[in-house]
């Protein structure tokens, strides 16, 4: 057994302790290294460096306050080539397990960055093709309003021409006309525009349909709403009837 005391080499003996052991000790002996402690990282970095030589670490021991020992049996070259030979075989499978798990991370981030792009293609093609059909639906609903309307303006016009052509017919089998700017809203222009429409009397007026009234209304712009003057010629003929 061979003592060493390396404590005045502070952070700087492992060199120094490797040289001891491969010169200064027998194959088969214990050698005892006493060191500094310092900030204990030498503690581990001490057993580090003797596993790296492939001897054998038998204690690592606290001597102080201060000081740390660790305990060492030299072995073969022979025992310390194979043990190199198995840390280096555990060196290279460790590094490639890891080129491994750093290959099968970036298939995998690319696979995922792939779906994730597939997945967003996908939802904007969804989106794309809903606001493709509520947009045909809009159109079709907007489609669908102006033929209704169209087809009851056109609807209207034909109640008020059958309803002019009939005034017309009942205006040509009688001479009797009335003073129809005594009904409200009506003036001497717009009892002429009236009797162009074959509306000649008070009965004509209160006669008239809701079609003839949004006919009046829209072709020729009479002021204000032209049921007052409708309702007004109803009461004109209520109270020359009393």
């Amino acid at each position: 057994m061979q003592r060493y005391d390396l404590r005045h080499l502070k952070d700087d003996f492992y060199d120094r302790m490797v040289e001891l052991i491969d010169k200064g000790i027998k194959v088969g002996e214990v050698g005892i290294f006493l060191f500094e402690v310092g900030d204990f990282s030498s503690i581990q970095k001490s057993a580090d460096v003797i596993r790296a030589t492939g001897h054998d670490l038998m204690n690592s021991l606290k001597f102080n306050e201060v000081d740390w020992t660790v305990v060492v049996k030299k072995v073969d070259e022979a025992t310390q080539k194979e043990r190199a030979e198995k840390i280096e075989a555990a060196r290279l499978e460790a590094e490639k397990k890891a080129e491994e798990e750093r290959i099968a991370a970036e298939e995998k981030e690319e696979s995922d960055r792939i779906a994730a792009e597939a997945k967003a293609k996908e939802e904007a093609e969804k989106a794309a093709a809903e606001a493709k059909a509520a947009k045909e639906e809009a159109q079709k609903a907007e489609a669908e309003a102006k033929a209704k309307a169209k087809a009851e303006k056109e609807e209207a016009e034909k109640a008020a021409a059958e309803a002019k052509n009939k005034t017309k017919k009942k205006t040509s089998n009688s001479t009797k006309s009335d003073d129809l700017t005594k009904v409200k809203g009506i003036g001497k222009a717009y009892m002429k525009t009236l009797n162009s429409e074959g509306i000649f009397t008070y009965a004509d007026v209160a006669n008239m349909s809701d079609a003839q009234i949004q006919m009046m209304e829209e072709k020729y712009s009479f002021k204000g709403d032209f049921k007052d003057s409708v309702n007004d010629a109803k009461n004109f003929l209520e109270a020359k009837a009393k």
